[in-house]
């Protein structure tokens, strides 16, 4: 087996056991490199984080890393999730509670998830490409979730199933929410509805934790001090 480090973790994999795509992205560092770069703009020391999608945990390290941190972490792919627990403990992080599952709002269902090759397009979704195999999910209810454990910050990348998420959902006590936006399944009306959904509920888009599609929504905490960009040289 094979030891990477990816973004400062230590990733314990194999290349037969992730798509040629995810391999590459893997070795070449370029894999969640903008959740990588910006997460720590939404999480601070001793937050309770509830993390949605946790892929091969590699965020999911990154965010136990910070001091006096607690997280939650949900995937739904059986799959996926038997590899983010060995990245997890490859890491040596006992402040992570991980488990194979998924969490909506509203009384908890059995729904469809569809698992495809490249763990990053696994989703509730069957017309977002040609699948592997359909297995079912009991869900748990995420506004339930956030109350007993005192979360106060949600990380999410859930494959376009944000748009219902966190739309139907109360979102109590949350004070940050940071996640990748997937515009190539809702458009640019789907973004419309979240962020209009979001500001209903006290958020408001925080420019200085966001880098592309991946957002920072924030309730309102005052202005912070000034932070100047740093340029990167480029040829």
């Amino acid at each position: 087996m094979e030891l990477l480090t990816v973004h400062g973790i230590r990733v314990p994999l194999t290349s037969d056991e992730v798509s040629p795509a995810i391999w590459q992205a893997l070795t070449s560092g370029s894999y969640e490199a903008k959740e990588a770069k910006s997460v720590f703009k939404a999480v601070r020391p001793n937050d309770r984080v509830l993390e949605l999608g946790t892929g091969i945990g590699i965020i999911t390290s990154l965010i136990a890393k910070a001091p006096g941190v607690r997280v939650w972490s949900f995937e739904a792919n059986p799959s996926t999730a038997a590899l983010a627990h060995r990245v997890i403990s490859a890491n040596d992080l006992g402040n992570v509670v991980l488990a194979q599952g998924i969490l909506t709002a509203g009384e908890p269902c059995i729904l469809p998830f569809y698992v495809r090759e490249d763990l990053w397009m696994s989703s509730m979704d069957k017309n977002q490409g040609p699948y592997q195999r359909e297995i079912s999910l009991v869900s748990i209810n995420i506004d339930k979730f956030i109350a007993d454990h005192a979360i106060n910050v949600l990380v999410m990348d859930i494959e376009g199933a944000e748009r219902d998420l966190l739309g139907r959902s109360e979102l109590p006590h949350i004070e940050r929410i940071f996640l990748e936006l997937h515009d190539h399944l809702y458009g640019l009306s789907g973004i419309r509805e979240i962020t209009q959904a979001l500001a209903a509920k006290g958020f408001a888009y925080d420019p200085r934790g966001s880098n592309g599609p991946c957002v920072l929504f924030a309730k309102d905490e005052g202005v912070r001090e000034f932070e100047p960009e740093v340029f990167e040289a480029t040829d």
